[in-house]
């Protein structure tokens, strides 16, 4: 079962595609009408999305801005043949991954690499070989899905 997740933003969106093993086997950071092309066009059983969540402080375009493509995203999702589309909170992907939510990015990038495997080299390509900034985020929405949501299902 493959799993398409998405890191949102404002004009570009990281995304990475999971197979069984959450391997990732494509990734990258491509603008948002760019990423509905994707979403439309790779044919993968799960897709999960990160979502955006208030904690009582003011926010500005950017974030709205984040919203309104978060459910583009979900929109075209829909319309796919995709089984199982999810939204992930950023609280969750904390959680599931760092048992703590005073976890940073730098916290969860090290809690996935603990649990898959090195990043790699040119020379020996690890499990994350290539992945950096963004695309992280996206891994985590995905382990994060697959850990909480398609567990529970049982798939």
């Amino acid at each position: 079962m493959n799993i398409l997740s998405i890191d949102p933003g404002c004009t570009e969106s990281a995304y990475v595609i999971l197979d069984e093993s959450l391997k990732p086997v494509e990734f990258g950071k491509v603008y948002n009408v760019d990423m509905l092309d994707l979403i439309e066009n790779k044919y993968c059983d799960s897709i999960a999305i990160e979502m955006v969540a208030s904690y009582g402080m003011a926010v500005g375009k950017e974030v709205f801005d984040t919203v309104f493509w978060i459910g583009r995203f979900w929109e075209i999702a829909r319309m796919t043949n995709c089984k199982y589309i999810q939204k992930i909170y950023r609280k969750e992907e904390k959680m599931n991954l760092c048992h703590s939510m005073k976890a940073n990015d730098s916290n969860i990038r090290q809690a996935l690499i603990d649990r898959f495997g090195v990043v790699g080299t040119k020379k020996e390509k690890g499990w994350f070989y290539g992945v950096s900034k963004d695309v992280w985020s996206a891994i985590a929405v995905g382990v994060t899905y697959h850990d909480v949501y398609l567990q529970e299902i049982g798939v």
